[in-house]
């Protein structure tokens, strides 16, 4: 009972990250945002362990979680964003992010010596065929580059990058990691990302935050739900299961987040994206069987 309610509340949380992303578009720039959600987190779990008396991990074990974090959200977000600013379909990007559950089953199996069964492998490509239908309206639009863009290959590239990145550090959560207290855990990999973006806002020399209640709530957002809630949730269904049935669950936040995005900005939802979210969550069931 508890696993199937962290699981849905993590997807809830997990899919409000597209919103957020858009919301904060006009008023900040996307890795300055990073960073200072990052650096929030970091300092929220640091104090909650700081008062609880949590164990924090050994000295020689902080290079691993710090790469830990910069792996699962400081590159694979601030190269996702970098990519989308540079011109490339948001709708692709979340397509692309739809194949990091195929590709931590696949990696689960040398590594940790995971089996899924056949319906568990028929229920990621029904995942993925559904995040397809929806996204398919927003992969068909196409999006013009912007003045002075990188080259196409090298904005593909760092997409795909951005796909190994969180992959990457899925499938680290279940090492030695596993083994640290989960609260000092996300304080530590919080300021690993944060590293990450504080690099992005150097490189891309970042600077627009314009104060506006808007950017604020989605901060306090992407900070306590964010990192602070759905990562966390993440990290802690990795340490205690499957990696390929955790990470399954991505498979419904681009559905979630095109039915917020209805309620929430007035898009229109056709009956493609419709038979999409169905198809993804009948997928998620087949796959966490």
């Amino acid at each position: 009972m508890l696993n199937s309610i962290v699981a849905a509340v993590f997807v809830a949380l997990w899919s409000t990250g597209f919103i957020v992303a858009r919301a904060i578009k006009p008023y900040a720039d996307p890795n300055l945002f990073l960073l200072a959600r990052f650096a929030g987190t970091a300092a929220l779990f640091g104090v909650v362990a700081l008062v609880a008396r949590a164990p924090w991990p050994a000295r020689r074990e902080w290079p691993r979680h710090l790469i830990a974090g910069a792996l699962l959200q400081g590159v694979y977000l601030g190269a996702s964003y970098w990519a989308v600013a540079q011109g490339l379909n948001a709708g692709v990007m979340a397509l692309l992010g739809a194949l990091q559950p195929l590709a931590t089953a696949v990696l689960a199996v040398p590594l940790f010596n995971e089996r899924l069964p056949a319906r568990g492998w028929l229920g990621m490509a029904l995942g993925l065929a559904g995040v397809a239908l929806v996204l398919a309206p927003k992969v068909t639009g196409g999006v013009a580059p912007p003045p002075g863009a990188a080259p196409a290959w090298l904005v593909v590239t760092v997409s795909v990058l951005a796909v190994g990145s969180i992959t990457a550090g899925s499938l680290y959560q279940k090492g030695k990691l596993a083994q640290s207290d989960l609260r000092t855990a996300v304080a530590v990999q919080n300021f690993g990302a944060a590293i990450v973006a504080a690099v992005f806002v150097v490189l891309l020399h970042e600077s627009r935050w314009i104060d506006a209640p808007a950017l604020w709530v989605s901060l306090v957002w992407g900070v306590v739900f964010l990192s602070g809630g759905a990562v966390t949730m993440l990290m802690w269904m990795l340490r205690r299961g499957n990696a390929a049935r955790a990470t399954s669950l991505l498979f419904l936040a681009p559905p979630l987040a095109a039915l917020q995005g209805y309620g929430l900005f007035g898009e229109t939802l056709a009956a493609i994206q419709l038979a999409g979210f169905a198809l993804a969550l009948v997928g998620v069931v087949l796959a966490r069987r």
